[in-house]
């Protein structure tokens, strides 16, 4: 008998939300760009989204699929403490829901090459990798990075919490991801030149290399006269021939006045980088203490942030993920550490916050960012004097509200323009309103297009619309009331709005976030089942359709 496939599974699993859409409105009055031009890399059209994060990234799906080269997310760590900034520490089965559907969207806007990173402690990191695991496939995990974020002793723990967990996934995997990743900056520390040697300074390497090649156990003798074989567990770094041609061109080094074991000389500039390890102490990328002074430095009237993330601690991850003109995504931002490093290493990017902080710390800090104000940080690391923008975002209103009858209509809010754009997003167009053609406002292929509008149309209107699309060609007509039959016209698909969308999600829900204090009442749960309660709610079982408990929170994390 084959064994039972086993997931995780939690309350709530199979509840899940019918997003709406939305589109985008900018806002010019917040968006921001530099006075000039600094550089030919300065990039103006990132975008700041402010608004449910959950719909910010079902907004961003049609436009942005495949398309983002690297995604870091921090979100909340559901720790039992509320911090200011958003309530972290909601109910096990809900935090869940609330990470799979945004990995889930996520997964979808990663490109083929590109790469996931999320910040997470012990709390939930386990179950983290568990819900990554089955979303992206066993095969796209990379790594556990270990983040050293605190340096200081915690003495009121059992044991003190030093380090949060970076899980990386990618979908093309290890093996080839590791061509596809960047190499980190070698360390220009430690050469010099104590030979006068004509090529300059260099520092030695060691010849010699793990594991066991027959064909690299051969002996060498050391300018002293002994001859020596490989340290234990290892062989030389290259078969003989090789290390001939290294002695005669004089690149073999032996310390020790000539008695000790060889050593390649490595002149300056010949370093092609370092492959990334999975420790990454504070003294390399920054820790929590360091990230609270270059914020309170950045924005020194507000509260700063309870464990906000360094931005040397971004500035690996983005240069090991992506190239200049790249484009990074961050949809729990927090501070705007994401898009600062990204924006003074010459990428392009998106953030996504709800909190009011995208006001009072994220606009201030990009503006000196933009500004080439902002000196802490990166900035001298990578001589950042400025340029770029960014433009402010908020997200549109549902498109359909209830009339004082209970009757779904077209939101107020919405003009033509608007509607026909919510209109295209929610029959999988692409709006691209033609200046010449009227009835071309969106597209799903070269040949077929959408046209919305809230006017009555007759016989005669659409018979003009049928000639003018032709037999080549078909349309989508969207209306409020019409008088012919809907197959009259074989080029043409006639839809009445709102009927023609009502089914496709759910509308006037704009909240997705959670409070602690809205959680419904736990139910009642008999005896018989109180031992396995906690096993049935969170751990490896069958599948078994549990609960229906399902609620989540947008609130941003703390880059």
């Amino acid at each position: 008998m084959a064994p039972t496939k086993l997931e995780l599974t939690w309350i709530g699993k199979d509840v899940r939300p019918r997003l709406e859409p939305r589109i985008l409105i900018e806002d010019p009055n917040l968006s921001y760009h530099a006075e000039h031009k600094v550089s030919d890399a300065d990039v103006f059209d990132n975008r700041l989204i402010f608004g449910d994060n959950l719909l910010g990234l079902r907004a961003l799906e049609s436009d942005y699929s495949g398309l983002v080269k690297c995604i870091f997310i921090d979100p909340p760590y559901n720790t039992g403490s509320a911090f200011p900034e958003y309530e972290d520490g909601i109910e096990h089965s809900v935090w869940l829901s609330l990470i799979r559907e945004r990995i889930e969207i996520l997964a979808r806007l990663l490109s083929s090459d590109g790469s996931l990173w999320i910040t997470i402690d012990d709390n939930e990191a386990h179950y983290l990798k568990v819900i990554c695991d089955e979303i992206l496939g066993r095969k796209s995990f990379i790594a556990n990075v270990v983040w050293q974020k605190r340096t200081s002793r915690e003495n009121r723990a059992a044991i003190g919490s030093a380090h949060d967990h970076v899980l990386v996934y990618a979908p093309v995997g290890p093996q080839r991801w590791k061509d596809i990743r960047n190499r980190l900056a070698a360390n220009e520390a430690g050469y010099a030149n104590p030979d006068n040697d004509p090529r300059g300074s260099w520092r030695s390497i060691p010849f010699s290399a793990q594991g066991y090649r027959a064909n690299q156990m051969y002996e060498i003798q050391t300018p002293s006269g002994s001859l020596l074989l490989p340290p234990r567990g290892r062989c030389w770094g290259a078969t003989e021939p090789v290390y001939l041609q290294l002695k005669s061109d004089k690149r073999i080094y032996f310390p020790k006045d000539g008695s000790g074991r060889p050593r390649v000389k490595q002149f300056q500039g010949e370093e092609t980088g370092l492959a990334p390890m999975t420790w990454w102490p504070a003294e390399d990328v920054g820790d929590n203490d360091a990230a609270k002074k270059e914020t309170m430095a950045l924005v020194p009237h507000e509260q700063p942030f309870s464990t906000p993330k360094p931005e040397r601690l971004l500035r690996r991850i983005i240069e090991i993920a992506t190239k200049p003109g790249d484009l990074v995504l961050d949809s729990f931002a927090g501070s705007g550490t994401t898009g600062a490093v990204a924006h003074k290493l010459g990428r392009r990017w998106i953030m996504i916050e709800l909190g009011e902080h995208c006001q009072t710390h994220i606009i201030p800090r990009l503006k000196q960012v933009i500004d080439g104000s902002d000196h802490g940080g990166i900035s001298k690391a990578v001589a950042w004097k400025g340029g770029g923008g960014f433009r402010y975002y908020k997200l549109a209103p549902s498109l359909l509200e209830k009339d004082k009858w209970g009757h779904w209509i077209i939101s107020k809010e919405y003009n033509a323009a608007m509607l026909a754009e919510a209109m295209c997003k929610l029959n999988g167009f692409t709006y691209v309103p033609s200046e010449t053609i009227f009835w071309q406002q969106g597209k799903s292929s070269e040949t077929d297009f959408i046209y919305t509008t809230t006017q009555t149309l007759g016989r005669e209107v659409f018979a003009h619309l049928s000639e003018e699309v032709g037999p080549e060609r078909t349309l989508l007509v969207c209306c409020m009331k019409y008088d012919v039959a809907p197959n009259d016209f074989p080029n043409l698909t006639i839809k009445k709005i709102p009927n023609a969308v009502l089914g496709k999600c759910e509308f006037g829900h704009d909240d997705y976030s959670l409070e602690v204090s809205h959680l419904p009442q736990k139910p009642d749960i008999p005896d018989a089942e109180q031992a396995n309660g906690h096993r049935r709610r969170t751990g490896y079982v069958e599948p078994d359709g549990v609960g229906s408990l399902f609620d989540e929170t947008a609130a941003g994390g703390e880059a």
